[in-house]
């Protein structure tokens, strides 16, 4: 069963991160002044302290870095979903992103697996980014 996830809390630095998930699109930051993209939404890069930022729509594709797959439900939202996977995805345009993958055997997931989003609705404007695997 799918996890019951909650609505994304928005903020000034998050709104057009959760505005592209609402439209099934990945969208990133992107320094100005260095070209370093980055994920999670933040006011200055982490490289070089620019507050020069821009968005851009990231392909969905990356590569599990690290998982683990969950047999112990955290809270009773997670209940019906376990096992579950919470993997590292290393995102194709540099970013490293935290959330799940979606397969019917978890226990299949594997450190370099190809993966790409896609999108949970949990209510009429908000989505949640989950991969699922690609093959080969």
């Amino acid at each position: 069963m799918p996890i019951t996830r909650s609505a994304p809390k928005r903020d000034a630095d998050n709104t057009p991160y959760w505005d592209g998930a609402a439209r099934g699109e990945l969208r990133l930051q992107r320094c100005a002044a260095c070209g370093v993209a980055r994920f999670y939404p933040r006011l200055l890069c982490p490289e070089c302290w620019s507050d020069s930022v821009g968005w851009f729509t990231a392909s969905g594709d990356g590569t599990v870095y690290s998982y683990s797959v969950v047999h112990r439900a955290p809270s009773a939202n997670f209940a019906d979903a376990v096992p579950y996977v919470v993997a590292l995805i290393d995102l194709d345009e540099g970013p490293r992103m935290l959330s799940n993958v979606e397969a019917d055997d978890p226990e299949a997931v594997q450190i370099g697996d190809r993966v790409r989003v896609r999108f949970e609705r949990v209510d009429e404007n908000s989505a949640i980014p989950v991969f699922v695997k690609v093959a080969a």
